[in-house]
């Protein structure tokens, strides 16, 4: 059972389905049409639990699909979409275990689309020519996958060759 933890993303989805996501961040309240609900009292829950905002709305607490989570994460650069993401790297025949070179990270959604198709025994390599976006999509990755060891982001132009 996943809980949700400080840091994370989440998304609380109300009675039509329609999801709102933040990150949760210790001490902190997350506002919502004049309700509110701290973030202390999501921490720690599990995934999946109904939590009652402070008049009474009640709403789903979800750590997002990569899907969900694509659709609604922080970008500066133009997001694929998830049916892309899916195609892509069946297209690419990437694999468990493969070594990927991406040129440009964009928000990184193709990354962790990658970073999941390779698994841990594989890796991606990226090369990204902006620092805002290489710090955005750090962030993003992060926030969605945690750590991860089995990528090697440059900041580097991949027209000067791949090193």
């Amino acid at each position: 059972m996943r809980l949700l933890r400080n840091g994370a993303r989440v998304h609380l989805v109300d009675r039509k389905g329609r999801q709102y996501a933040l990150t949760l961040k210790a001490g902190e309240t997350y506002q919502f049409s004049g309700e509110t609900i701290p973030h202390d009292d999501l921490i720690g829950k599990p995934d999946g639990s109904v939590v009652t905002l402070s008049r009474g709305k009640r709403m789903l607490a979800l750590c997002p699909t990569l899907a969900e989570y694509v659709l609604k994460m922080p970008r500066g650069a133009q997001v694929l979409y998830p049916k892309d993401l899916a195609l892509i790297p069946m297209w690419a025949d990437v694999f468990p275990g493969a070594r990927v070179f991406e040129a440009g990270v964009g928000s990184g959604a193709l990354t962790m689309a990658l970073l999941r198709a390779t698994g841990m025994r594989g890796s991606v390599v990226t090369y990204e020519a902006r620092e805002d976006f290489a710090r955005n999509a750090m962030t993003n990755i992060e926030r969605y996958l945690g750590a991860v060891p089995n990528l090697r982001l440059e900041l580097r132009d991949a027209y000067e060759g791949i090193v």
